[in-house]
């Protein structure tokens, strides 16, 4: 049953107790009926509720909820001043229960029954709901115009607020709904633009703390905003009168909200609205409505965290959940459409629905979603538009969160960009509303299980072997190697391809803004960034970490990816005693990369000459390695180049392999050619003095002899001994 449409219901719900959302649904239901002068009735319906209303109000129900879901008699046939109670501010009320004594439950259909008929008398219903979503719940917010969330400026409070909005929005409930009413609030407490930036919303109102007139209201079961109407707690609640009846509560009416279980069963489209679903998609959410009510998915989803083996059990029990609730809810569907709609809801409820067959799909390389309805994928180096949707943004939004909240990050208006990863090491970028303007934006790199071997390297034609020997060992005798390209380009898989070459014995610290590099090697310790906590504080960044890196006795730094002030640390940090080091960073040739260091070094706030700047550069960065991501979708090291010195003021490069473009062929596939340039590394001598040997015929383009392109891990040499160097060809 649908409500009166001239009736707003305004549901007043709590995260957490002790928030005074009782006190509040109260005060607001006499603020109604004294500023509008219109019939206002206050409903209890706190399924924990033992008479609070009763005592808050002074009022006697002449019917409660309780007697009302179980009387025979008709509603129709009783005059409504036979079923509430007035109150002497001009509100009506009807209380859940008598006493403690006696239990809440009311069944769905009745108690829709009852709002229907109590919305043909009353021009405004406030309905108590309590801190949980059960069914009774349920069935009052799908009625709802506007849902009040009640807070306090505590962080527990706000964290379990943010718990109800996530639960909210699950249920598919629009977030516009959401009237957050900063409830206690005292300057010992959280900033409200704290709290509005962690939750995204902007309080409707904020009632200061006042605890002598809360509980002397509460002694003299008298709301106080009819006793003392022009206190400081009063005023906010006429303020919010004004504010949901001056236009909120009608613009409201018309949002598309989800429909009671028994009610979708065809869509109802609205001609121009885009958000309007299709029967199949009304099914799957009915669906997802159900499990989260007959299940904890919440604890479901906590627990799949502790381990792999737990995380299949709970999968295999969720999804014999979701099947008994498909033959319950859609009991005509096929076999084959049955399996389908299991499978889609069992990834929205436990993993990242519609996202979760790209990930499966070894071909995808990356995603990247542009709101709810494109989700664009790379296969092979092309990108496509997949064809698959997201429900809502709403629902996309979720998925982000679902994403970054077990690694310690929030997303939301403060900080609505962010950095994570999956839990096998994919690249994950967000950025949600305001700054992306059509929706959310996600953007996912997949990560290659395994990484990119050195011979596969050769045959994907990224590189020669000549090539990938060279670079072999420069990063067993420990030169410094820079990864540069643009997006895309490949640095993070170069990168942890050639650290396969560092020596198993040494001790390498990782630093990275999201965890993406896999050593092979047993002695490494992985250090992540922290973004700052909600309060502002807290950060820890790159540069931080590798100061802290420094004090852990390191033989090798690799940092992720150098993309500001770290810079200077970094190379500091190869310029004192930690050979071998490595990093990436964005620039399209070797030359830029030069000047993309020195203008990230700038950044770290010292006021260095640029002459210092580049000596610093140019004593720590031995050898750059420029990869590009080709047109026709491949990846080519095109250059490597070593860093020399200085002659005068300049940075001398000389580049000593590199790849020349020739042409395209019939497919658009691009031709060319790898060449070594004849130049030998000024290091060359150095390997040779060590006792090593590196072959001269890999600085040569004539083809090598051997056929073999097997490049092992270095074996374990006591400190100080260089590796061994098999001769190639």
């Amino acid at each position: 049953m649908a409500l009166n449409p001239n009736c707003h219901l305004i549901a007043i719900i709590g995260g957490k107790g002790g928030v005074g959302k009782s006190v509040f649904a109260a005060n607001l239901a006499a603020a109604f009926a004294i500023e509008l002068r219109q019939p206002v009735l206050l409903i209890d319906c706190d399924s924990k509720s033992v008479g609070d209303q009763n005592i808050i109000t002074g009022l006697k129900p002449l019917k409660t909820l309780r007697e009302l879901a179980s009387s025979t008699q008709s509603l129709n046939a009783t005059p409504i001043q036979q079923i509430v109670t007035q109150h002497s501010s001009g509100f009506s009320f009807v209380g859940a229960v008598r006493g403690p004594e006696e239990i809440l439950s009311v069944p769905s259909d009745n108690l829709s029954k009852l709002v229907e008929y109590f919305s043909r008398s009353f021009k405004t219903i406030i309905v108590d709901l309590g801190n949980d979503i059960g069914p009774m719940q349920t069935t009052i917010l799908q009625e709802a115009t506007a849902i009040s969330i009640i807070s306090s400026p505590e962080i527990l409070v706000v964290q379990q607020t943010q718990r109800l909005m996530n639960e909210l929005l699950s249920q598919t409930y629009p977030k516009e709904m959401f009237q957050l009413v900063l409830n206690k609030y005292s300057n010992a407490g959280l900033q409200p633009q704290v709290i509005s930036q962690h939750l995204g919303l902007i309080p409707l109102a904020i009632i200061p703390s006042d605890e002598g007139t809360a509980m002397q209201s509460i002694a003299q079961s008298k709301p106080f905003v009819t006793t003392n109407p022009k206190s400081a707690m009063s005023a906010p609640y006429f303020e919010i009168v004004r504010k949901l009846s001056g236009g909120i509560l009608q613009k409201l009416k018309a949002i598309q909200k989800p429909k009671p279980a028994a009610a979708v069963t065809e869509p109802s489209p609205t001609p121009g609205n885009p958000n309007s679903y299709d029967a199949r998609t009304l099914t799957k959410l009915r669906i997802h409505s159900e499990l989260i009510r007959t299940i904890d998915l919440k604890k479901i989803l906590a627990e799949a965290n502790d381990s792999e083996s737990k995380e299949k059990e709970l999968r295999v029990k969720t999804q014999r959940d979701i099947g008994t609730i498909v033959d319950k809810e859609a009991p005509d569907l096929s076999r084959e459409e049955r399996q389908k709609i299991v499978k889609e809801v069992l990834e929205e409820a436990l993993g990242l629905g519609p996202l979760e067959d790209m990930l499966a799909d070894p071909a995808v390389s990356e995603i990247m979603v542009n709101g709810a309805n494109k989700i664009f994928v790379e296969k092979n180096g092309k990108v496509t538009l997949s064809g698959i949707k997201f429900t809502s943004n709403d629902h996309l939004r979720r998925i982000i969160e679902r994403i970054v909240t077990p690694l310690g990050r929030q997303i939301n208006t403060a900080t609505p960009y962010v950095d994570a990863r999956l839990k096998d090491g994919s690249r994950v970028n967000a950025i949600i509303e305001p700054l992306a303007l059509d929706g959310p934006a996600l953007t996912i790199r997949k990560f290659k299980k395994g990484g990119i071997s050195p011979e596969r390297y050769i045959e994907f034609g990224s590189a020669t072997k000549n090539m990938i020997e060279f670079l072999k060992i420069s990063v067993e005798y420990g030169y410094n190697v820079v990864i540069s390209g643009g997006t895309g380009s490949g640095k993070t898989s170069l990168l942890n391809m050639i650290s396969q070459f560092i020596p198993s014995h040494e001790r390498i610290i990782t630093v990275e803004d999201a965890a993406e590099l896999q050593m092979m090697q047993e002695h490494v310790v992985r250090l992540e960034t922290r973004p700052a906590s909600m309060e502002g504080s807290n950060a820890v960044s790159i540069r931080d970490l590798i100061k802290n890196a420094l004090r852990m006795r390191p033989d090798r730094i690799v940092v992720g990816e150098t993309r500001d002030g770290a810079a200077l640390d970094m190379l500091q940090a190869m310029n004192t005693g930690h050979d071998g080091s490595m990093t990436t960073t964005h620039a399209n040739s070797p030359r830029e990369c030069i000047a993309r260091l020195e203008t990230l070094v700038m950044m770290s706030g010292l006021d260095l000459p640029v002459r210092a700047i580049r000596e610093q550069i140019a004593g720590a960065v031995d050898l750059i390695v420029q990869i590009v991501r080709m047109s026709d979708g491949s990846r080519k090291i095109v250059s490597i180049t070593e860093v020399v010195g200085m002659q005068g003021d300049v940075i001398t490069l000389a580049e000593v392999f590199r790849y020349k473009e020739t042409g395209f062929d019939k497919n658009r596939k691009i031709l060319g050619q790898f060449q070594a340039t004849g130049t030998v590394p000024s290091f060359a001598q150095e390997i040779k003095d060590k006792g090593g040997h590196i072959p001269m015929e890999i600085f040569s383009n004539e083809t090598p002899k051997a056929t073999s392109t097997t490049f092992a891990t270095t074996s374990v040499n006591p400190k100080g001994t260089p590796p061994s160097v098999k001769k190639v060809g």
